[in-house]
């Protein structure tokens, strides 16, 4: 008899093979069917091609853990070399290595619990100036106020009050060129006529923002004392080495402003949304506001005083991050699970995948705040702001935003969903954004607050309870 070795055959590669088509048409529905079908890593292979997707937080660990294998991506398109495109793209995100350390180390400084405190005057006034063209009884497109209540901020935080028309100005065609590297970045893989009809419109856009931003810092450098906006604060800013460029100020200034003006937009969008449908959940955060704030302006000292408004913000970057999706490249062959990965491999992680991981979150879809009574994932498990040695800089800025405008917001007006209202959410490029009006009702507040029922793919993501009328206990007017 002759006796053979019997080996455990080697399980197959989780692997789908289709289009990057699939991926670009609909991010989060290709994610969520690729963790259905292998768990938490998955690759999808198109040709000769293929995309990693890690989901559990252990191989978050691993990939955002190691700067050294996997390096980071944020712009599809760099542009030509000596161009305009490549040199405002050269910002944090987009670095690596020493470069990426020492960048980072210059810009600690203008978020730094002092440079964050003193952006807190901008804050209140970019708030009221929005909240003065609001009326009890409109119904508005909050997501497109934010982005305008946002695009303000960002502005004069990033360039300051004093050339304010500048400012502005200057962050209107950032915005628009975030917007144009979002449209066109997928379409750099497969260049088709949409994108060739586009690319030279936005490098043309790029030479126009440089020369707006480099007139905004030669402003400053002339100016007798140092202003307190984060561009003043970057020009100050030594290291053994010395400070940072022009071309490197130029860089910096349109990848902060670019990373944080529509993520922010759509998480107080979101989260007003969120509140409408969940008139238990905004009682007690309306009496929350009147125990500590009694109708004021939130001041610094009262940010950390709202329990109950910091597990609302947490819940919904939870349920609805803005920031989706990520995606790092190898740099040097890799073994990531079952795979072996050659330089140059894409992989993606997701926050929008993780956070709905039921193992991770009871009921991941449901919108429940006290959940976070006690919860405390580890930071691969809950990622609105990433993970890791890359860790957004400025989460400590936006959480500040949001604990400033929502309580301004809220506390002036009863918010509440309109009727039947269609509300159709996709992510585009990276972002989690709607792609219709987000319609929402605004009034005095009477004591009582309502729900009601809304259609569209929001509720693929989102499973809200049923409409309802719910009379407040005392604190809910102002």
């Amino acid at each position: 008899m002759i006796l053979r070795e019997v080996r455990d055959p080697i399980p197959p590669e989780p692997v789908t093979d289709g289009s990057f088509w699939q991926f670009t048409a609909d991010p989060a529905d290709c994610m969520r069917r690729l963790r259905a079908a292998h768990g938490e890593i998955a690759a999808l292979r198109d040709g000769g091609q293929q995309v990693i997707f890690v989901f559990s937080p252990r191989l978050n660990h691993a990939v955002l853990s190691d700067t050294q294998a996997y390096h980071a991506r944020f712009f599809g398109i760099r542009g030509p070399r000596n161009s305009a495109q490549r040199r405002l793209t050269s910002g944090l995100l987009s670095m690596n290595d020493e470069q990426h350390k020492r960048q980072r180390r210059l810009l600690m400084g203008s978020f730094s619990r002092k440079a964050i405190d003193g952006y807190h005057p901008r804050l209140i006034e970019s708030v009221e100036t929005m909240l003065a063209d609001w009326r009890a009884g409109q119904t508005r497109d909050v997501y497109r106020d934010m982005t305008a209540l946002m695009l303000r901020i960002t502005s004069t935080i990033l360039f300051g009050f004093d050339q304010s028309e500048l400012s502005c100005e200057i962050g209107r065609k950032i915005e628009r060129w975030v917007g144009m590297n979002h449209q066109l970045g997928i379409g750099a893989l497969v260049p088709d006529e949409y994108f060739t009809r586009h690319y030279e419109e936005l490098l043309g856009l790029a030479g126009e923002l440089e020369k707006d931003i480099q007139q905004m810092i030669d402003l400053k450098r002339r100016e007798p004392t140092p202003a307190h906006d984060m561009l003043s604060i970057l020009i100050a800013a030594h290291d053994e080495q010395g400070g940072m460029t022009d071309e490197e100020l130029i860089g910096q200034a349109c990848v902060l402003f670019g990373a944080a003006h529509l993520t922010s937009a759509a998480t107080l969008g979101w989260t007003l949304l969120l509140l409408a449908q969940h008139p238990r959940v905004t009682a007690e955060l309306l009496a929350e506001f009147q125990a500590v704030l009694g109708g004021r302006v939130p001041q610094l000292e009262d940010l950390d005083r709202m329990p109950v408004l910091e597990r609302v913000i947490k819940e919904s970057m939870r349920v609805l991050p803005a920031s989706s999706y990520s995606q790092r490249m190898t740099t040097q062959p890799v073994e990531l699970g079952p795979f072996r990965l050659p330089p140059r491999t894409p992989v993606v992680f997701s926050p929008l995948i993780t956070h709905h991981l039921p193992e991770l979150y009871d009921e991941p879809e449901r919108f429940r705040p006290d959940r976070w009574i006690g919860l405390n994932p580890s930071p691969y498990a809950y990622l609105p702001f990433g993970a890791g040695p890359r860790l957004c800089l400025g989460s400590s800025l936006a959480m500040m935003t949001f604990k400033v405008a929502l309580p301004m917001i809220l506390q002036r007006f009863r918010v509440s969903s309109v009727p039947g209202c269609e509300i159709n959410a996709l992510v585009q490029s990276t972002m989690l954004t709607p792609t219709t009006p987000l319609l929402l009702k605004i009034d005095r507040h009477d004591g009582t607050l309502e729900s009601h029922s809304i259609c569209g793919t929001i509720h693929n993501l989102v499973t809200f309870p049923a409409a309802e009328k719910y009379q407040c206990p005392l604190g809910c007017r102002f």
